[in-house]
């Protein structure tokens, strides 16, 4: 006679992978909060999934200013990073993911692209690693005799220009998001993406 055999789910095993589909879904539905399928959403924060990244064509924003910060990370609870600070901005070809590992080892990204302009009001985000075409006008840096260091320095410029942009984050807010629309999807990948990490 064959005996059969029968595969165990153990309880932990069981309370891991809860974790990380509901980490997953929680991230995911994050990031629709935020950015929404279309009209507007009023100040949504986004923070303490780790780190998602952020691409997009061409930013236009007015009344720039970048900080000295520190934040919590997917990894850490304290890393250096840069706060950026604009208080009216539109975006082209906005597209936002974030990667999450499965209990079998395997990894997943989610997606959200936009399909048209995205623009926000009052936009804090704080990142780890800034990829991108950068230009400036009235761009000043300014020193101050402190021992904060969220005020020790700052750069400052009545509107900035960046093209071609990938960020790596791990916090944004925005007191107002307007999107013409989303495409929201998933996606198999071999492992998750690594720009900015230290090799």
């Amino acid at each position: 006679m064959k005996k059969e055999s029968k595969l165990i789910v153990g309880k932990t095993w069981k309370k891991k992978f809860l974790i990380a589909f509901l980490t997953g879904f929680l991230s995911l539905g994050g990031l629709i909060s935020v950015f929404g399928f279309t009209g507007s959403a009023f100040a949504l924060p986004l923070g303490g999934i780790g780190d998602f990244y952020v691409e997009f064509d061409e930013l236009n924003g007015t009344e720039f200013q970048l900080l000295p910060h520190v934040g919590e990370t997917g990894n850490s609870d304290a890393e250096p990073m840069v706060r950026n600070k604009m208080d009216e901005v539109t975006i082209s070809n906005l597209h936002i993911y974030k990667d999450v590992k499965l209990p079998t080892g395997n990894w997943v990204r989610f997606h959200i692209r936009a399909n048209g302009q995205t623009t926000i009001k009052g936009l804090i985000q704080d990142a780890r690693f800034i990829d991108a075409d950068l230009s400036f006008s009235k761009l000043a840096i300014e020193e101050k005799n402190t021992d904060d260091y969220t005020k020790n320095w700052s750069q400052n410029a009545s509107t900035i220009n960046i093209k071609d942009a990938k960020i790596v984050t791990d916090y944004l807010f925005q007191s107002m998001v307007s999107i013409e629309g989303a495409e929201i999807s998933v996606e198999k990948i071999k492992g998750p993406d690594m720009m900015g990490e230290e090799k």
